[in-house]
């Protein structure tokens, strides 16, 4: 077999080996497989081998179609799994974080025509091909960033017409970029002002409507709904969750954000792929999410950027909670960095470099149900692979915020390099 390319003394390749099945929980997060002067050998965009330099390169009798390229004192990591972002969206809202930086309240900030009802009106005015541009560039500063597969959501278009139009977008989106796209509908993401003071109504919408229309046009993998005070609560949550379960939808959930609703014990009994936030979480909603299987993705930027408390990722991690993180990227919250997101994770939710880093790969994978195919550096998985310039893990929170990406590899190809050694 004659490989297409040959990665060969890698410093260390932290495979995240032996996960494909099931998240990591508990110490597990901490074991990366580590291969010291590592190769890796790719064919047709999957890992067709992976070791040690000496042992792989014995193995192979053929020159690889592209020269071999050896990354010494550098790291080699999955491909970063974004497992949490709204990239689809109209305008931006600049102003208003000034507005809040100069003491203005969210309802203030709402008054003078900004917060959601910015972002929805300039959804709704752009076309399909202005919001793939808008999430064309947003994508593409993940990519250098070292994200290789990103989850992202409707829910700025509050009507069918225009979830639709969100979600088409992203279908444009994967023929622009080497960034795999996992679609998720989110209509019921907030109530629109057509239909303020009748929520029972819009959820009716959202159930008899927008969900069968989704489900025509194939148009989402997963659906989402955001269960929090003054917006949907457990009863109208659970009716969006079960009817898009029976169209065939796999379900995450936004829960316990701001107060505690319940949202951890709901995603548990729907059989959520992932609860999403969960700052106020009880202890017995996460216990019912530790039994049920549904993981924990966090999103530590959006603390950070509402100046709140962060979630308590040590007490899940040590009760068995399977623990991912993800950027949260949204028009409140432009966090395009998964190196930031585990620095907050390290240095305010108190997880180690090594946790928060198969929180970004091969759990991350898990709560988008891709474990079986990225997320880790093993025979026959999609090859999508980071070098990062940086001797070990441990550097990743050293250097805290900071863009270590070397080379981006998706699906078996240099899709992004830094000049020079």
């Amino acid at each position: 077999m004659r490989p297409d390319l040959v990665l060969a003394h890698i410093g260390q390749i932290a495979t995240m080996a032996g996960h494909s099945s099931r998240p990591k929980i508990g110490d597990e997060l901490n074991e990366l497989s580590l291969i010291e002067d590592g190769a890796i050998v790719i064919k047709d965009g999957i890992i067709v081998a992976v070791g040690s330099t000496k042992e792989v390169l014995s193995s192979i009798d053929e020159e690889p179609l592209f020269p071999m390229i050896e990354f010494p004192s550098m790291l080699a990591t999955p491909g970063f799994v974004d497992s949490h972002t709204h990239i689809v969206f109209g305008g931006s809202r600049e102003n208003d974080f000034a507005m809040k930086l100069a003491g203005k309240s969210y309802l203030e900030i709402l008054e003078a025509g900004g917060g959601i009802l910015n972002t929805l009106r300039h959804t709704r005015e752009a076309t399909t091909e202005q919001l793939t541009r808008n999430a064309f560039t947003y994508a593409e500063s993940m990519l250098s960033n070292g994200t290789t597969t990103v989850e992202a959501k409707s829910g700025y278009g509050l009507d069918t017409a225009n979830e639709l139009k969100m979600l088409r977008s992203l279908e444009d989106l994967r023929t622009k970029i080497s960034v795999e796209v996992v679609r998720t509908f989110l209509g019921a993401h907030a109530v629109p002002p057509e239909y303020e003071g009748r929520t029972d109504e819009y959820v009716d919408l959202v159930v008899d409507d927008m969900i069968p229309a989704v489900e025509k046009e194939n148009a989402a993998e997963f659906c989402d709904v955001f269960c929090e005070k003054g917006v949907f609560d457990v009863e109208q949550s659970e009716k969006v969750l079960v009817a898009a379960k029976k169209r065939g939808m796999k379900l995450k959930v936004h829960a316990d954000e701001i107060v505690q609703l319940g949202g951890a014990e709901l995603a548990a009994e729907v059989g959520a792929v992932s609860a999403d936030h969960l700052l106020m979480s009880s202890d017995d909603g996460l216990e019912a999410m530790r039994k049920s299987g549904t993981i924990a993705t966090l999103l530590p930027a959006t603390a950070f950027s509402l100046n709140t408390a962060y979630a308590r990722a040590r007490d899940m991690i040590e009760m068995g909670l399977p623990v991912a993180l993800a950027t949260d990227f949204n028009p409140n919250c432009a966090n395009e960095s998964l190196f930031f997101t585990i620095a907050l994770a390290c240095y305010k939710m108190k997880m180690q470099p090594r946790e928060a880093l198969s929180a970004v790969t091969i759990n991350a994978a898990h709560a988008i149900d891709r474990g079986e195919q990225i997320g880790s550096i093993e025979v026959g998985k999609r090859a999508d692979i980071l070098i990062l310039d940086c001797p070990n893990p441990e550097y990743l929170t050293w250097r805290f915020g900071a863009n270590l990406v070397h080379t981006v590899i998706s699906a078996g190809e240099v899709v992004h390099t830094r000049l020079g050694p």
